[in-house]
């Protein structure tokens, strides 16, 4: 083999490779219904999926809808410096108007959860959701501790409270289906 050559290779050793188009999108906003998501050592099936942006601007927050047999639970993922995810259970009760959302939760009489922030967002869904796609939602964030949180979100006249627990994002894991 001549020098050149020698040279040549070298060089096309040290080159960088090419990033392959499914790494350019990180696995917890990649993740998409069919899916299996892992969390926690547990696994489920991704039945929907939400996306919430601001108008004209990227999304910040995604709400997978979990199934596990015949339970449904909701792993919330908010898009910062770094993933803040929430593995949430669904829980009943209602109210009537968004005017009426308090900014302290007493929950079972021993949780008490403190408003954190309300954000309006547009929505973007896929799957079974409870929500629509293209429209506007109203969503209050609360905390009782650093791991408790109770979210509530609102659309055109609907409800839906969420109790969860913080998980660190390492805990999912995403293994996609093969349609």
């Amino acid at each position: 083999m001549s020098i050149f050559k020698r040279i040549v290779n070298i060089f096309r050793s040290h080159k960088e490779p090419q990033p392959s188009p499914h790494a350019s999108v990180p696995p917890l906003e990649g993740a998409s219904v069919g899916d299996i998501m892992n969390v926690d050592l547990e696994e489920y099936v991704i039945s929907g999926k939400v996306v919430y942006s601001d108008r004209g601007f990227a999304p910040h927050r995604y709400a997978y809808y979990l199934q596990s047999g015949r339970d449904i639970h909701c792993l919330l993922v908010e898009k910062g410096r770094s993933y803040d995810c929430f593995m949430c259970r669904f829980l009943e009760g209602g109210l009537d108007d968004p005017n009426d959302v308090p900014t302290r939760l007493e929950l079972d009489g021993n949780v008490t959860y403190t408003l954190e922030h309300q954000r309006t967002d547009r929505t973007q869904t896929l799957g079974n959701t409870d929500f629509r796609s293209n429209d506007e939602v109203m969503v209050w964030r609360y905390f009782a501790d650093e791991n408790e949180h109770f979210f509530l979100q609102w659309q055109d006249g609907q409800f839906i409270g969420m109790v969860g627990t913080r998980i660190p994002s390492a805990e999912v894991k995403i293994m996609k289906s093969t349609k």
